[in-house]
């Protein structure tokens, strides 16, 4: 098994962190403007990318610390049952969000294309958060040629 792993610094709240990662409209400003489903342990979130989607079980919460989904539905084989954690730590005037994108089958060209779209995402979430503006799918950075 495979892991994506990053870490951001993002001059926020954890509290003001968290909801962007555990609600529609926090998720719709960062990853993709169609999101859908975010909620309590057990729900389904839906997040849409033109014409396909991805669908992640909420497995985890823990308020202001960590986020925690498993992948069960992509048109991308190696996200089902891949898992995503974000933990959340306040420290030197800021707030830290490790992210971590685990259980991959096997690193790979496509895992290495995911890394990078990641990292652009997680920026988005830093700008989203520090200036108001992200830049969500469908106004992402295109990193196609990875």
């Amino acid at each position: 098994m495979a892991t994506i792993d990053h870490r951001v610094g993002i001059k926020t709240s954890p509290a003001e962190l968290y909801e962007a990662l555990t609600t529609d409209a926090g998720l719709a400003r960062w990853w993709t403007a169609d999101t859908t489903g975010a909620g309590a342990v057990g729900s389904t979130i839906r997040f849409g990318f033109g014409g396909s989607a991805v669908k992640f079980a909420v497995t985890g919460l823990e308020s202001n610390e960590r986020v925690q989904w498993r992948c069960t539905e992509s048109p991308a084989e190696p996200w089902l049952g891949s898992e995503i954690t974000f933990h959340i730590q306040p420290a030197d005037g800021q707030t830290f969000l490790r992210f971590t994108h685990d259980k991959w089958p096997e690193r790979s060209d496509f895992m290495a294309h995911c890394s990078i779209k990641w990292a652009t995402f997680l920026m988005s979430l830093k700008a989203a958060l520090e200036t108001g503006s992200g830049a969500p799918y469908p106004n992402d950075v295109p990193v196609d040629h990875c």
